[in-house]
C-alpha cells in the first residue's frame, strides 16, 4: 500500500471520512497536527483580541502519558513562539509508587526538552493522603478512580485559577470522548450531555456564560471525574480538549514516531468495568465501520448543545465549603467530604 498522499509505502493505515488510507510517517505526523490546530481553530481557543501585551494563559494538565505528551509537543511547536500565547505544564503526583514516578520523570525531560514551565503539585503535599493508602482504607466503599478523580479535579482548576489560566487544556482523544458520549446515552443522562457541553466539549463562544449552569447542575454536586460547568463554581476554568479529534492508536503512534518520552502504562488502581465494557464495544464497532467513533461524537456535540440551550438557568447563590471555602452546595465540598472520611479511618 503506498501513501494516500505520496508515492512512499504506507507506514499504517488510519480512517479518513469512514474509509481506512494509507499514510507515510510524515503524512501522518501531519495529519494529527493537522486535526489538532484544527479542533484550536474551531473552538475559538485563541481569541481575537489575544495581543503579545496581554497574552492568553493556558495551563495545560501534563501527566507524563501518551495523550498530554503527544498535544504539549504540537502546542509548542503551534505556539512556543508566539507572544500572545503563554503555556504552563501542570503534573499531579497522586502518590502512587513507582507509577506516577516514572510519569513524572517523563514529565521532567519533555518539559526541560521544550524550555515549558513546568510546575508539580502533590496529594500528599496539598491533602496529606497518598492514593495507594486512599484505595487500601477506602472508607466510601468506592472504585480507587472516584477519590482521584475528585481530588485531581480539584488541584487542576485550583492551580488553574493560582496561575490566571484562561484556559485549562487536558489530554482526552477521540476514545476517551467517545465513550463518555455513548456511556451519557445508554444512561439516558441528558443533563450530564448538557454539562459537558458546557464545561468542555462546545466551541467557547457557544457554551454557557458565567453565573449560570443547568438545572442538573442545582440538583446534586458534579460526581468523580466529570467536568463542571462554569456556573458550578466562579472562579471555573474553562477546558479545552485539542486532541478530541484523534483516536487513541493513532496519538500513541505519534509518540512513538516522534521518539517522546510517554509513559505507557495502565495506572494500577484503574477499575472502571463499565467504560471497559463501553472501550471494548466501540472497538468492535470501528472495527467493522469505520468512522463510528467520529459519527457518535457529531451526533452527540450537536444534542449536547441543544440540551444545555434548554436546560441552562441562572445559578442560585452558593455557599462556602467550611473546610476550604470552595464553592459548594453543601456544608462540604466533595473534596473535603472525602478527606474527613479518610481521616475518620
Amino acid at each position: 500500500m503506498r501513501c494516500h498522499y505520496c508515492d512512499d509505502p504506507a507506514d499504517l493505515t488510519v480512517e479518513t471520512g469512514g474509509v481506512r488510507v494509507g499514510l507515510c510517517e510524515e503524512h501522518f505526523r501531519a495529519s494529527v497536527e493537522k486535526r489538532v490546530r484544527r479542533r484550536i481553530r474551531r473552538d475559538g481557543l485563541v481569541p481575537d483580541d489575544a495581543s503579545p501585551e496581554d497574552p492568553e494563559q493556558w495551563v495545560l494538565g501534563l501527566s507524563g502519558g501518551k495523550d498530554s505528551v503527544v498535544l504539549a509537543q504540537i502546542l509548542d511547536e503551534t505556539f512556543g513562539r508566539d507572544p500572545r500565547i503563554e503555556l504552563v505544564a501542570l503534573t499531579i503526583h497522586e502518590g502512587i509508587e513507582g507509577y506516577r514516578d516514572e510519569s513524572v520523570d517523563a514529565c521532567v525531560e519533555l518539559a526541560e526538552d521544550l524550555d515549558l514551565r513546568h510546575e508539580l503539585v502533590s496529594y500528599e503535599e496539598e491533602f496529606g493522603v497518598r492514593m495507594d493508602d486512599v484505595v487500601e482504607d477506602d472508607p466510601e466503599g468506592m472504585a480507587p478512580c472516584a477519590y482521584c478523580g475528585v481530588f485531581r479535579r480539584d488541584l487542576l482548576e485550583t492551580y488553574a485559577e493560582e496561575f490566571d489560566a484562561d484556559i485549562l487544556l487536558t489530554g482526552h482523544n477521540l476514545d476517551d470522548e467517545a465513550q463518555t458520549a455513548l456511556m451519557n446515552f445508554l444512561e439516558g443522562d441528558v443533563a450530564q450531555m448538557a454539562q459537558h457541553f458546557d464545561a468542555s466539549l462546545g466551541p467557547f463562544p457557544e457554551r454557557a456564560p458565567a453565573g449560570h449552569r443547568t438545572d442538573a447542575a442545582a440538583e446534586q454536586p458534579a460526581q468523580s471525574g466529570e467536568d463542571r460547568t462554569r456556573g458550578e463554581s466562579e472562579h471555573f476554568v474553562p477546558r479545552a480538549k485539542p486532541l478530541r479529534d484523534v483516536p487513541e492508536k493513532e496519538v500513541a503512534l505519534y509518540a512513538r514516531f516522534r521518539e517522546l518520552p510517554a509513559h505507557i502504562t495502565e495506572c494500577p488502581h484503574a477499575s472502571e468495568a463499565y467504560r471497559g465494557e463501553i472501550q471494548q464495544l466501540l472497538y468492535d464497532l470501528e472495527e467493522r465501520h469505520p468512522g463510528t467513533r467520529h459519527s457518535i461524537m457529531a451526533g452527540y456535540e450537536e444534542l449536547a448543545g441543544l440540551a444545555a440551550a434548554d436546560q441552562r438557568a441562572p445559578d442560585p447563590d452558593m455557599a462556602e465549603c467550611q473546610q476550604c471555602g470552595n464553592p459548594t452546595r453543601g456544608d462540604l465540598c466533595r473534596k473535603c467530604d472525602l478527606l474527613a472520611a479518610l481521616e475518620a479511618v
